[in-house]
């Protein structure tokens, strides 16, 4: 199982709870091709191959042009993804989890890389914010869909 680098100089967690069916936010989270629909911060993104761990994805997000490989995936459960942009080696790891009729999205992601150690607050809150939004929005879509 992949996980994300503990000893990164940035490590971000955070969750949201979503009223909406497993499916549904399953579905959302991982049609990475329709991700700029509901994800404003993402300006565009597109999966080469199938959802499957090897297949990579393009996508631009804050101005950056990003390539990551799809690492993992537990149909309906877990998916994770990443590789090196910009100098920056990313793990992103998402975990989703139903109850009744709500679902526990986490979220957690490790930077390292000298462009993380020379800025590590900086791009900490970056992350942050960044994934902040992606759950925000995530939410909104999933539950206008529900």
């Amino acid at each position: 199982m992949r996980t994300i680098d503990e000893s990164a100089p940035v490590v971000v967690r955070l969750s949201t709870v979503i009223d909406a069916p497993l499916e549904t936010v399953w579905n959302l989270h991982t049609g990475i091709d329709a991700w700029a629909e509901w994800n404003t911060h993402v300006d565009e993104a597109r999966l080469d191959g199938p959802l499957q761990p090897g297949s990579s994805f393009r996508w631009k997000t804050h101005g950056l042009d990003i390539t990551s490989t799809l690492y993992e995936i537990v149909p309906g459960a877990r998916i994770v993804w990443g590789g090196p942009a910009n100098g920056i080696d990313g793990v992103h790891v998402w975990t989703f989890e139903a109850d009744g009729g709500q679902v526990t999205v986490r979220t957690e992601e490790s930077w390292a890389g000298a462009p993380v150690e020379a800025a590590v607050e900086e791009l900490g809150q970056a992350l942050e914010q960044s994934l902040q939004s992606w759950l925000v929005a995530l939410k909104s879509r999933a539950e206008q869909h529900a």
